[in-house]
């Protein structure tokens, strides 16, 4: 990718530098205590000011009101307009639309802004960006955009951004940026930092460390830019790297990369071929993204909601991606009904049992699934795996037996209080404590079932979590009523 090079001259001190003061009064739409961002789901006003400039055309306005603002804010503008409102928005904004807009936006925005500017504008915009966002916003874009835009570029900015795409969706390959700076072990610290200041120097615009590399391009061991600074210009760098390493294949499941910065609080990592070549760098503001993005896409599927669930995406797409579990859940509530009707007659016998049978359900899958989500954010942060399932399986069992318990005698006394029966309140205590124990059970033992299975636990506990405490809860309750209840000992 094109990047300008900013020359370290410890002699200029002319440089352009933007500085925001977040209280300042002359911001078009802040308050003298507010900061100088927007926030576009709440700033009324300002959509209101936007809106009525889109009315009357008035380009110059657009751009006068959006210019100092983030492209994330102008992005959320996007997606907060109507898509007539939007589109006019784009159509203003023209070729003077921020290059970084493009991978912030999301949703149906997010595909109206791809398909309404040319594609021209789209290749100088990748031009501008690193290789990582630059293959985001390329893998958005139809097989035949997305072919017209490699071939304007420059043939080594589409071999990069080509063999980018080559690699598995969301793997290291895909997150890495090729920019990054590799030097060998020989060169001094005075090498380094003259380097690094010249303008042939391809360095990016932002980087955290140094990878120093063997003669093969296999990386022996990194330096931060901070340890360079405070070094003396004859020592080299080899003597100052630190040898280990946490590489990163190429291929790996960004969520796998997402947990190493994590546990081992990186902020950035070399990336390495099946040869153990240096590829690429991930820095942990990508990961962040990636953090966000996963942890949504957990939190969505124990739900039952598939990924394209933004606010502004198209209603046949939301429609779509909720359908499907929601047939699931139909399916096993049939199940569920299947059991309540091998005891009809029983329930017709003691209409105390209809009245009852919603709470046995309704607390065992409370339970199970606060069971559930815990399992699945431990698997999720590899907290959670075959060495301490046992006793993770075991801990679960005993706090839903005690949870049970407790529980069983609060309603089985306000069942006895409520229908005047204390062989029904044993029995619904009884039913209770049984469906407690197995919410404990399979709310742990689905999600450990599934990542064995190599199904994603997110995606498919829920239902079935659900479906076995409704299932074990009517079997117990029907069933222990119908031995007890109907046989004169009411």
């Amino acid at each position: 990718m094109e990047h300008e090079n900013q020359k370290n001259d410890p002699d200029t001190s002319t440089a352009d530098v933007k500085v925001v003061d977040i209280n300042a009064d002359s911001h078009p739409f802040d308050s003298a205590h507010e900061p100088s961002q927007l926030d576009v789901h709440t700033s009324k006003d300002f959509i209101q000011q936007l809106q009525q400039i889109l009315r009357d055309d008035d380009n110059d306005a657009v751009f006068t009101l959006l210019e100092d603002l983030h492209a994330a804010d102008v992005a959320d503008i996007l997606e907060v307009l109507s898509s007539k409102e939007r589109l006019k928005l784009i159509e203003l904004l023209g070729e003077r639309l921020d290059p970084e807009v493009l991978i912030e936006i999301e949703g149906e925005a997010q595909d109206e802004l791809y398909d309404n500017i040319p594609n021209e504008q789209i290749a100088d915009a990748v031009n501008e960006l690193e290789t990582d966002d630059a293959v985001y916003v390329l893998e958005e874009l139809d097989d035949s955009d997305r072919e017209e835009v490699l071939k304007s570029l420059a043939v080594d900015d589409r071999v990069a951004i080509e063999e980018s795409l080559s690699y598995p969706e969301d793997s290291a390959g895909r997150l890495m940026q090729r920019d990054l700076v590799a030097l060998p072990e020989f060169w001094t610290v005075g090498q380094t930092i003259d380097y690094l200041r010249s303008e042939e120097a391809e360095v990016p615009d932002d980087f955290y460390d140094i990878f120093v590399v063997d003669p093969g391009h296999k990386p022996v061991g990194s330096v931060p830019l901070s340890r360079v600074m405070r070094t003396g210009r004859e020592k080299a760098i080899g003597s100052i790297m630190d040898p280990e390493l946490y590489l990163v294949d190429v291929k790996a499941d960004q969520e796998e990369v997402a947990y190493q910065f994590t546990k081992y609080h990186l902020i950035s990592s070399a990336v390495i071929d099946e040869s153990r070549r240096l590829v690429g760098v991930i820095t942990v503001d990508d990961v962040v993204d990636v953090i966000e993005e996963e942890a949504e896409e957990d939190i969505l599927a124990l739900a039952g909601v598939g990924g394209d669930t933004a606010l502004n995406e198209n209603i046949r797409e939301i429609t779509k991606s909720r359908f499907t579990w929601l047939l699931a859940n139909l399916i096993t509530a049939i199940l569920a009904s299947v059991i309540i009707s091998l005891f009809d007659a029983t329930i017709e016998q003691m209409v105390a049992l209809a009245v009852l049978m919603p709470i046995v359900a309704s607390m065992g899958g409370n339970a199970g699934t606060q069971t559930m989500t815990v399992a699945v954010r431990a698997l999720a942060t590899k907290e959670l795996g075959t060495t301490n399932a046992l006793r993770n399986i075991s801990r679960e069992v005993i706090v839903a037996g005690f949870n049970g318990v407790i529980l069983a005698l609060i309603s089985g006394v306000i069942a006895w209080l409520w229908f005047g029966s204390l062989m029904l309140g044993g029995v619904f205590a009884v039913a209770m404590i049984v469906n407690m124990l197995a919410a404990g059970l399979f709310g742990i033992l689905i999600p450990l079932g599934m990542q064995k299975s190599g199904v994603d636990p997110a995606i498919a506990s829920s239902v079935f979590v659900t479906t076995i405490t409704d299932v074990v809860g009517f079997f117990a309750f029907l069933g222990l009523a119908a031995v007890f209840l109907l046989q004169g000992n009411v």
